[in-house]
């Protein structure tokens, strides 16, 4: 399992979780979060965007957001439609499948790579339109 963070302007890390990603693995993965901000070049005025998945909605991770003052876009329970991971985590696999990696490790390293080229999908504003067209039903997305 992988965990990605990005902006307009890029990826930021992408963190391999051996097993199920519990509480405790988010809440490693978000103490790096600044990390990624930083290298983003986002500045004090962003906004943090998940699902509301119980990992993310856990006391713990609420806590930690509330305490580094991380700003997180509400949104409606179970919304992939609205999310763009997705489109990003589609065009990863895309570029992964077409190296044909041959194990774990090249698998890894080739996601590493092919994530840290990955620039923001352009059809997004498309998906966007088809969600207000759909008055938020399913999308083709």
């Amino acid at each position: 399992m992988l965990w990605g963070c990005f902006a307009a302007g890029g990826t930021g890390a992408l963190h391999k979780i051996d097993g199920t990603m519990r509480k405790g693995n988010y809440v490693d993965i978000l103490k790096q979060l600044k990390t990624s901000v930083r290298k983003l070049n986002l500045g004090h005025k962003w906004v943090f965007q998940m699902d509301n998945g119980p990992k993310h909605t856990s006391k713990v991770v609420a806590k930690l957001l509330k305490d580094n003052k991380v700003k997180v876009l509400e949104c409606p329970s179970q919304s992939p439609d609205l999310n763009p991971i997705y489109n990003l985590w589609a065009e990863l696999k895309k570029c992964v499948r077409a190296r044909r990696p041959t194990n774990l490790t090249q698998l890894h390293q080739l996601c590493q790579k092919e994530w840290a080229k990955i620039q923001f999908v352009e059809g997004y504003l498309n998906h966007w339109t088809q969600v207000k067209q759909f008055k938020g039903n399913a999308t083709k997305y």
